[in-house]
Order: C-alpha cells, then sequence, then structure tokens
C-alpha cells in the first residue's frame, strides 16, 4: 500500500487544526465563568482524567502550576481509594472526559461535592453526565477525530489541552504574571537562569580577582594572565580604586608596535576608560554588555569604583546562560 507521508500528516494537522476552530466557536459565558472561579480559588487546582484525557489533565496542571496557579493531577482511580484527602474545600477541580460518561470521573464527583469543591468540566459532550452535574461545563466536542476510524483521542485530546492552555494563560494574564515570576519556578531552565543568576553569583572575586597596582609593568600584567587566566588585569590604586585595564588582547596588539615592551609600565598603555558592572545586575545583562562592546570579560565595581571581582564570558555560558 502506497502512503504520501506528507499528504497523510497534513490532512491529520489540518483536522486538528479544524477541531480547534470548531471549538473556539463554541466558547461561551462558561469559559468566562471558569476563568473567573479559577481567579477566585483561594486554594489549589486539581485536574484529573483517565487514559488520555489523564494525560492531558497533568499537562494543564503542569501549565497552570509554571503560570503561578498552584495546580496538581488527581488520578480518578487513587481518588477513589483514599486521595481524596488530599482535596480542601478551598480547591477547584477540572475534570476531563471526551464522553462526559467515564465510571471512575462520575463516581468521584459525589465526593467532591461532598467536600465543598467547585468542578469545572473540560467535557466533549455537555448533554453527558458530568457534563450535566460539573459547576461549570465547557464544551469541548470535535465532529470527528483525526483518526481514520474517529475512535482514537486526537482531535479531541488536541482541543481538551488547548482549552486547558487558554485556561492557564489568561489566568496568568489576570494575575499579572510577569517573567521574573515565572522564573522563580524554572530556576533551572535557560529563562530561569537569565532572570534569576546576578553577576555576583557567577564572577570571579577574593584572590582570584585580576588586580595589579598602577606602577606594574607589562611583564606583571603577562603574570596576572598567567596565575588567574581570564586575560585581564584591572589596574588599581592603593585603595584598590580603579584606574584601567589590560588585557591580553591588548598585550597582542602591543606585539604588533612594540619590540622592547616588556617593561613599559601598565599605566601607560592601559585603557583608562574600562567597561563595568556592578555585582547586583543580572549575569543575562552582563553578557549583553560583552556582546555590545565586542569584549570577553567585565570589571565588577563597587559604587565607589573600587574593584571587586571580574565576570568572564565563558563563566556566563558555562551556568547555561545564551
Amino acid at each position: 500500500m502506497s502512503i504520501d507521508y506528507i499528504s497523510e500528516g497534513k490532512k491529520v494537522l489540518n483536522q486538528e487544526a479544524e477541531g480547534l476552530r470548531e471549538v473556539a466557536g463554541k466558547l461561551d459565558e462558561n469559559f468566562t465563568k471558569a476563568v473567573k472561579l479559577l481567579s477566585e480559588c483561594q486554594g489549589k487546582v486539581i485536574t484529573t482524567g483517565i487514559g488520555k484525557s489523564g494525560i492531558v489533565g497533568r499537562k494543564i496542571a503542569s501549565t497552570l502550576a509554571s503560570t503561578g496557579k498552584p495546580a496538581f493531577f488527581l488520578h480518578p482511580s487513587e481518588a477513589r481509594h483514599g486521595d481524596l484527602g488530599m482535596v480542601t474545600n478551598q480547591d477547584i477541580a477540572i475534570l476531563i472526559s471526551n464522553s462526559g460518561e467515564t465510571s471512575e470521573m462520575v463516581e468521584i464527583l459525589p465526593s467532591m461535592r461532598l467536600l465543598g469543591v467547585k468542578t469545572i468540566g473540560i467535557i466533549g459532550n455537555p448533554e453527558s453526565t458530568l457534563g450535566q452535574k460539573c459547576d461549570i461545563t465547557i464544551n469541548v466536542g470535535v465532529s470527528s477525530e483525526a483518526e481514520p476510524n474517529s475512535l482514537a483521542p486526537t482531535a479531541s485530546s488536541t482541543v481538551a489541552l488547548a482549552v486547558g492552555d487558554a485556561l492557564a494563560i489568561i489566568l496568568a494574564k489576570t494575575k499579572q504574571f510577569q517573567p521574573e515570576d515565572f522564573a522563580k519556578f524554572h530556576p533551572g531552565g535557560a529563562l530561569g537562569k537569565r532572570l534569576t543568576l546576578t553577576v555576583d553569583d557567577l564572577m570571579h572575586k577574593g584572590e582570584r580577582t585580576p588586580v595589579i597596582p598602577k606602577d606594574a609593568t607589562i611583564r606583571d600584567a603577562i603574570f596576572k594572565f598567567t596565575e588567574i587566566g581570564l586575560g585581564i588585569a584591572a589596574v588599581v590604586d592603593e585603595k584598590d580604586t580603579l584606574l584601567g585595564v589590560f588585557t591580553d588582547g591588548d598585550l597582542r596588539r602591543l606585539l604588533q608596535k612594540e619590540r622592547d615592551f616588556i617593561d613599559i609600565e601598565i599605566s601607560k598603555v592601559m585603557n583608562s576608560n574600562p567597561k563595568t558592572i556592578s555585582k547586583g545586575e543580572l549575569a543575562f545583562d552582563a553578557l549583553r554588555k560583552m556582546k555590545d562592546f565586542a569584549v570577553t570579560a567585565l570589571i565588577v565595581t563597587a559604587e565607589d569604583n573600587k574593584v571587586i571581582g571580574v565576570i568572564n564570558l565563558h563563566d556566563i555560558l558555562r551556568a547555561g546562560i545564551a
């Protein structure tokens, strides 16, 4: 049997896209009520479902949690055997079911009501038992699945997931959820690191700060390059106030112009207007400054212009910030 894979792939994607358009056209006041109910929730949001709907429920709970709304997935079978103890009357439950007749879901609904839990149904059949008994029902019924026999959940599960995303994103907007808030819940991700890691977290300080006195020579600077290995030396006065910098790039340029340079005083060849940064700034901002100024290191100074460290491009990249 010959199959045009690209053509068939497009059919599946278009079928699922059509399901999304179909359900988008059905959104009504129930969706508004669901958002308002979630925004007023003083406890956690509980998602629950069986099979593919359960997988969708896990993802919706994860999206809610990562955008600032505490949430967790509750397996309906486990709920019937004690896990309902996790639920309080401050919580809201999102029940996900295409048929709306899944027995495990129908059976835990009375217990949730008894516990005082408000329920939102993401239901493919609003006339079903769950569709009728949830406090709020969002109709996510689709005309057909992408699977040829319209049996395996495909378009229906995609739509349920998308509606959960819509609830989570609008809820985050109502709470004015900012990138800084997102970073708090994603400290290990690239975005989290961009918004949390500071220069102070990554800079070389103390004995690892490459400083040389103003009366030092090129020879002293080379020794400092070798000792610290950052390719930069901060020239300071007796109080560690920054006077200038000398880099390995400066050394290479000097080699092209001078033959006898090893004992030249550093103050005569240093850059007297070096680029600096404070320790409280974000490491990501340090990276942007390095790109803007075409340098690979920045001197870290305190408010009185005293040298307190150096941050290097490679340290920032090694930390996963790019």
